[in-house]
């Protein structure tokens, strides 16, 4: 049945080259037909084309597309109401003759007396990255010409469908360049149908097929009728059988379409297919996802004890592997859950980053991940981590707990350093250890702090002088002295002294007093926090601008990110200028994500900042600032006191007041420190960033680049050779944009493995009130308020008193910490920022709460218990 025509092309002639023509659909099904020992009814695709002609030949078509392209998702009523006339203009459009001929000749080969099965093919559908299943229409068990090419119609307007059209906004999809191709199949009239994934679709293991069976057509399971068997292998094993009661099953009639009947009772609770069949079809599953190189979606049916495959598609919800350097197993934790940033980052965020890092990272998905797998190897560092994980990061703790218990998984190694005692931390039992490891002074701070600005003031000077390869080689020679500062032993022991100081005073107040997590409060208002500091700068700017009526009138509906150069002509516009100028010369180069050097900066785009100025001025009154700090100080200084006073009454009183001054005052010498190594590194990036920047607009007016944000989609090493050689394939850039959409569409796991299964881990507590949620205790004390679910920092519209509720919160969330009286965040840990920055406010806060900004709507009272780690929704 060779043929290939503008219209018409039977599958032979298809293959994944041909999603243009055949869309995504037909193109596969022809690839198909290239697999040994797959089979696939027989069939042919109407092209694009034909959908192009019939759209362009139909003027109300195009006036609705118009319309169209102007809605956004939120634009419901509108879209409904348009789709459906998209639909029925093209259903009621005629098919040209020659088209018609084309069609009928292709029955007439196969046996036009056949029923077949119609089904839409986009040229968005079955990609890579975007499947669209389910988006468009499938018609089975169509007889005879007329109703055929009827059905065709309707599969072209299903293009249209409500849903259809919502999905592609939300995928950012161009209506007009979507085409829609028509696959025509013969029908299968099966014993049993259903889907199989080549990749688990609950764990996402790569290894596990698992097979949905029901019986009659697939159309049951797709319409949600009946409850399918399940069946998991892995390899040549079937390690679960899930047999489900299956009462209704969809059959084909004899005179062409579909209906549902009941099932024989005695058949009801029958395995769908035999263990012979269920390995047999987990090998073709096997075989057609290494001919497509990628995990498939398989629709298929049993008919007469064969197998047929009607369908194949990518599976394109599953989190990418990081690339593995041998084939032994690994257990790989996420980097962003550490650092607060879970977002894809481009490719020149993440090349940078590596260049940083003190240690080797794996990429995936457009994130970043450390093997842990050598960690956890060895007996000696896997306790360490372990016990540090039980602290600050208890679901990956847990996570990995659970790769642990798998024999063989993880190979243990011993090493002659693994005897007793042998890299195992030591126990904080007084504070002589302390002074071993860095003395209890608070001029070291202030001297690595000067060391630092001396040096970034060096490179702000030098980089002005470099240019081409140079600054490349330039930026990479910073970069070394950048780890050298980040791994400089003494501002290590700075961290860990204030770390261990807390940990030793939670520990031992609540051996001795019965108090938990003392430390939260003897945390707030330390010297030397860049972030904490920063939130109430934001303050004092808001009390430079609020005596000036006109500028905050004015500033309320400013747009323009250059408005800070037209304030001159205000009353007290130069006073705002100078105040805004100053806080951005010392905090611009912060924004949300900010690990990555693409993201855009507050020097770059000012107008972030304006509703948290705004709110400041609405919400607070003058000195705002200052009291704030000045209040925890006194509420820290008074604990001390108190447990001081308290000890005195004990055992050995003297002693243990003695060790707990040492660590208090470890604390408030140190812990401000926590956050200046973060604030130093992005900090350079910036410097970077803007003299990356010049030459990439340099390369634009060479017409390499199209703009100058084009740089972010190389890697820092391509950047620097497409510098040098002037010379770059553009589609390149299209393509790593593309899938950059893609990643940021993918919810980053905590910890995968190499064989693509993400490990959830859970909390392990008994203690907690009905339905309240779990979380990580990182600020100490309970609070109630009103939840204000807020997942972009530039839409917060906050009043004092709320409870901020959200993803995650890096540094640059931390102007809004001084609106609220608690946070709730899904991703975070013991030490990561914002807890930080909740204790040295003083603010209750649960951390690492799954799904929290889908669990707590806005606006809902809650009540956060920021000592034991819950939240209670109160109303």
């Amino acid at each position: 049945m060779k043929h290939m025509s503008s219209f018409v092309s039977g599958f032979q002639d298809l293959d994944r080259t041909k999603t243009r023509l055949a869309g995504g659909k037909g193109a596969n099904l022809g690839e198909l037909l290239r697999i040994r020992e797959i089979r696939v009814p027989a069939g042919f695709c109407i092209s694009t084309e034909a959908f192009k002609k019939i759209i362009s030949k139909t003027r109300s078509v195009n006036e609705l597309l118009d319309k169209l392209s102007l809605l956004k998702t939120e634009d419901r009523a509108e879209i409904t109401a348009l789709s459906a006339e998209l639909r029925g203009a093209i259903e009621q459009a005629p098919i040209p003759h020659e088209m018609q001929e084309e069609v009928v000749q292709q029955l007439q080969q196969l046996g036009e007396k056949n029923a077949f099965a119609i089904r839409s093919s986009a040229t968005a559908e079955d990609l890579p990255t975007a499947s669209f299943a389910g988006q468009q229409d499938t018609y089975l068990n169509i007889i005879g010409e007329a109703e055929i090419l009827k059905h065709i119609s309707k599969c072209w307007a299903s293009l249209f469908t409500e849903r259809a059209v919502i999905y592609r906004l939300q995928h950012s999809f161009d209506h007009r360049k979507v085409q829609m191709g028509v696959v025509v199949q013969q029908m299968v009239l099966p014993q049993a149908a259903g889907i199989m994934f080549t990749a688990d679709p609950v764990t996402s293991n790569r290894k596990i097929v698992s097979i949905d069976a029901s019986f009659g057509l697939g159309e049951a399971l797709v319409a949600g009728i009946v409850n399918a068997d399940n069946y998991k292998v892995r390899n040549e094993e079937i390690i679960t059988r899930e047999i489900s009661t299956k009462k209704r099953a969809i059959h084909a009639l004899k005179n062409g379409g579909i209906q549902e009947l009941p099932i024989e009772i005695q058949q009801q609770n029958e395995q769908v297919l035999t263990d012979a069949q269920i390995l047999q079809l987990a090998r073709l599953g096997r075989k057609i996802k290494q001919h497509f190189g990628s995990p498939q979606d398989i629709e298929w049916c049993l008919a007469d004890d064969d197998f047929y495959i009607v369908q194949s598609r990518p599976i394109t919800t599953l989190f990418p592997i990081p690339e593995a350097q041998d084939q032994e197993k690994h257990v790989y934790v996420s980097v962003g859950h550490q650092q607060m940033m879970t977002d894809a980052m481009k490719p020149l965020g993440l090349s940078v980053w590596q260049l940083t890092a003190l240690r080797p990272m794996q990429t995936a998905g457009g994130r970043l991940f450390v093997d842990f797998t050598p960690l956890l190897a060895a007996t000696a560092t896997r306790e360490k981590i372990m016990a540090t994980l039980e602290q600050s990061e208890p679901l990956i703790k847990d996570a990995l707990q659970t790769i642990l218990e798998r024999e063989g998984f993880i190979k243990t190694v011993s090493f002659e350093a693994e005897k007793p005692g042998a890299g195992k931390r030591t126990s904080l039992i007084s504070a002589a250890g302390f002074r071993n490891q860095i003395e209890n002074d608070p001029e070291i701070v202030a001297a690595l702090i000067k060391r630092s600005c001396i040096e970034l003031e060096a490179l702000k000077q030098a980089i002005q002088q470099k240019s081409g390869a140079e600054l490349f080689d330039f930026i990479l020679e910073d970069l070394q002295q950048l780890k050298k500062f980040l791994a400089d032993p003494q501002s290590i022991a700075a961290i860990m002294a204030f770390m261990d100081a807390s940990a030793w005073l939670n520990e031992k107040m609540f051996e001795w007093l019965g108090e938990k997590n003392v430390a939260d409060t003897l945390s707030q208002s330390v010297d030397n926090n860049v972030t904490s500091e920063m939130g109430l700068a934001l303050l004092d700017v808001a009390d430079a601008i609020r005596p000036y009526p006109e500028v905050i009138a004015w500033l309320q509906q400013v747009k323009d990110d250059n408005f800070l150069n037209e304030l001159a002509t205000l009353k007290g516009g130069p006073e705002v200028k100078a105040a805004i100028r100053n806080f951005l010369d010392k905090y611009g180069m912060r924004c949300a994500g900010e690990i990555d050097i693409t993201r855009t900066r507050w020097r770059e785009k000012p107008t972030t900042l304006l509703p948290i100025i705004l709110s400041n001025i609405r919400n607070f009154e003058p000195g705002a600032g200052k009291r704030k700090f000045e209040k925890g100080k006194q509420e820290a200084l008074e604990k001390e006191r108190e447990i001081l006073t308290r000890l005195k009454q004990l055992p050995e009183s003297e002693q243990k007041a003695a060790e707990t001054k040492q660590m208090i005052d470890l604390i408030r010498n140190f812990a401000g420190y926590r956050e200046y190594p973060k604030y130093v590194w992005v900090s350079h990036y910036f410097v970077y960033k803007q003299a990356l920047l010049q030459e990439a607009e340099k390369l634009v007016q060479a017409n390499v680049f199209q703009e100058k944000e084009d740089c972010f989609y190389l890697t820092f090493e391509e950047f620097q050779e497409v510098v040098k050689s002037k010379n770059l394939d553009y589609e390149l850039i299209r393509q790593r944009k593309e899938t950059h959409n893609h990643y940021e569409k993918l919810t980053l796991p905590r910890v995968i493995t190499s064989e693509g299964e993400i490990i959830a881990g859970t909390y392990k507590r008994e203690d907690l009130p009905a339905s309240a949620l779990a979380g990580l205790a990182v600020s100490a004390g309970v609070i109630e308020g009103r939840a204000r679910v807020i997942l972009n920092m530039a839409e917060a519209d906050l009043e004092e008193g709320d409870i901020l509720v959200t993803t995650f919160t890096d540094p640059s969330w931390t102007p809004l910490f001084v609106s609220i009286k608690g946070l709730v965040t899904e991703v975070g840990g013991l030490m990561t920022h914002g807890a930080v920055i909740a204790r040295e406010y003083g603010l209750p806060a649960v951390v690492g709460v799954e799904n929290a900004t889908s669990l707590i709507k806005d606006g809902q009272r809650i009540r956060i218990n920021g000592t034991d780690g819950f939240i209670e929704i109160m109303a």
